[in-house]
Parts: structure tokens; sequence; C-alpha cells
């Protein structure tokens, strides 16, 4: 069986928060939208309820993964845990973390497995796993672990953060702006940067992926008199992947790489942290841009929104960027060799 041919596995992320409305008013558009098969992970009470409480007709079949597809015309197809939700829209409780950390092990269980395509994220609540003794610093670095005990071997995760109108890769993700200067170096952009090139080749289908490489300081450094990481770091890594055959140029001043005509020039920007990375995606299309990782063995995406406990249960969130999570998960995983079933 082919990619293709199998569902999609969607978490239930932060079951008080707004992953299980936009789950259960997407399945209601699925042929309007166009959505390829996919089934949730979590209560399949939970769904009912929510359903119920949003005047949403939504049958929910209690399913297995392998019977996902054949059911995803009639009714939302839910693999249950063995967890008992009880949190409220809005309202996290001792059930939050165990649920959705089970959702994420079996999604990439799934996967691995061979009777999923591919893995799409609903977002987590980070304080409410890190109050349960949650220890990795996000859904990326959890994903890693999981593939790492899975396989034996070690990976090193990227985010591309993807739209129709930009893709981003920040090199470095969740750190204090402080700390970005120690922590970034020329093997880390160079990494950062094959790993880009070669996943946008193998699951883009980009013959020759285009890199922009921004330079970390005001003016790409002004050649050190801004500071020195861009000559000294930044710099000799676009050097090492050029020389490796990679189309990449930089550094670049990153205030002048975000307008339409700098886009055109490229694949994907290669950011040094976070929000260099992220606030030009989130003004081009805050609506829609999907979160992949790249250098993981299996296809992950994930909408590019938070968990928004403030609307949660109201109906108000806006389905867009699941559901082209969802669609970019299905087009790549296509494209992507189907895995060997775990051992």
């Amino acid at each position: 069986m082919t990619p293709s041919d199998l569902p999609v596995a969607l978490t239930l992320g932060e079951p008080a928060g707004i992953g299980p409305e936009l789950t259960l008013a997407i399945w209601r558009r699925r042929v309007e939208l166009a959505l390829p098969p996919f089934y949730v992970i979590g209560d399949p009470d939970l769904y009912r309820a929510r359903a119920q409480a949003l005047h949403l007709e939504v049958p929910v079949q209690t399913v297995t993964a392998r019977q996902a597809v054949q059911n995803f015309g009639r009714a939302l197809p839910v693999v249950p845990l063995d967890v008992k939700v009880t949190a409220q829209p809005g309202k996290p409780d001792a059930s939050s973390a165990p649920a959705a950390i089970g959702s994420i092990r079996r999604a990439v269980a799934d996967v691995l497995d061979g009777v999923a395509a591919a893995v799409v994220t609903n977002p987590i609540a980070k304080n409410v796993l890190y109050a349960s003794g949650f220890a990795e610093p996000g859904h990326t670095e959890f994903l890693a672990k999981l593939a790492e005990e899975a396989t034996g071997r070690p990976f090193h995760p990227v985010m591309l953060l993807w739209s129709p109108e930009l893709a981003v890769v920040p090199v470095t993700i969740h750190l204090p702006l402080k700390d970005v200067v120690g922590r970034l170096s020329t093997d880390l952009i160079v990494e950062t940067g094959r790993i880009t090139a070669r996943d946008l080749h193998n699951r883009f289908g980009i013959a020759r992926p285009r890199l922009a490489v921004a330079g970390l300081n005001p003016h790409a450094g002004e050649n050190g008199t801004l500071g020195d990481e861009d000559r000294d770091i930044v710099a000799p890594a676009v050097a090492t992947l050029r020389a490796e055959g990679i189309d990449a140029v930089g550094p670049l001043p990153a205030d002048t790489m975000f307008h339409a005509r700098a886009r055109a020039g490229y694949d994907v920007a290669l950011c040094m942290y976070h929000d260099q990375a992220l606030i030009p995606i989130k003004t081009l299309a805050f609506d829609h841009g999907v979160n992949l990782t790249l250098g993981l063995p299996f296809v992950r995406t994930s909408p590019d929104h938070g968990t928004a406990f403030d609307i949660a249960g109201t109906g108000k969130a806006d389905p867009s960027s699941l559901v082209a999570a969802l669609v970019l998960a299905a087009r790549i995983s296509a494209r992507t060799p189907a895995l060997a079933p775990a051992k």
C-alpha cells in the first residue's frame, strides 16, 4: 500500500483548545474542501460532546486506523485513547497532558507501522505539558525523540513554515534572543541548510532548491562593523553549502528579503532566529501557513496557530491553517517513499 492510499493521522492536541472543534468543522466540509481521508486520535465522547455543544451534525465512529478510510465518508473516524478526557473548552485539566501526549505517540507509531500516510498535529499547550513533567521543549523535539526511539537513529528536526507566498526555516528556534548568538554556529547553519535542500527536493519535487540565508545582524553585519557573526559564522556556512552543490546565497540583510520581488528569487529563507522567520510569514499568511517538520523519517505538518483558549468552544476559530496542513501532508506524503513497518 502506498502513502497515497493511506489516511492521515490527526492528533487531538490540547483538548481544551480549538483543535477538537476545528476537526469537527472541517470534517463537515470534507467534500467542499477536497480533504484527504483522515482519522483523529482521541476520546470519541469528547468529539460527540463538542459537536452537540456547537450544534454540529457530525456522527462520530470509533475505528482502528485501518478502518479509517472506509468510514471517512460517513462519520468522523476516531481511534480511541486509553484516556478519558474531562477538559472543557478553555479549561485544561489533569486529563489534558496525558491525552495530548498519548495522541502524538500513537500517531507517530501508526505512520511508522505503515498504517498512516503522515502525521498532522493539532496545537498543544506547552505550559500544560510542562506542568505534567513533559521534558521536551516542544512538539518538534518530541517527534524527533519518538522517531529515534522507534528506529534507533538520531534525527535533526528542522522547522519549515510554509505557505504559497513564503517558506521560512528558523535555524535556532525556541531560544531567548540573548542565547541565540551562543547557540548559532556554522555547523548548525550548514546542517539545517542540507536537510532543507534535501527535503525540498525529495518532498516538494524542487529540482535544485534555492536557499536565501539571512544575516543575523542589521544589514548582515556591514562586514563586521555591526557585529562579526555574519562574517565569521554565517558566510562560511553559505560557502560550505555552495561547495556541496546547494544553491545558497547570503548572508543577506533580513530587512530586504521579504518583499515580493525578493521572494521570487528563492524557494526558502533560512533565518537565524525564531521571530526573524515567523514575523514575515505570519504577516503574509497568518490564516493559512503550515508548520512542517523536515529531517524526520515521516511527514509531519501542523497548523501554524496555538490553542486559542479564549475562543475555544465558541465555533469562531478559523480552520484554514488546519485544512492547509492536511492537504500539504497528503500532497508531500504521496511523493515520499512508503516506510518499512517498524520492527
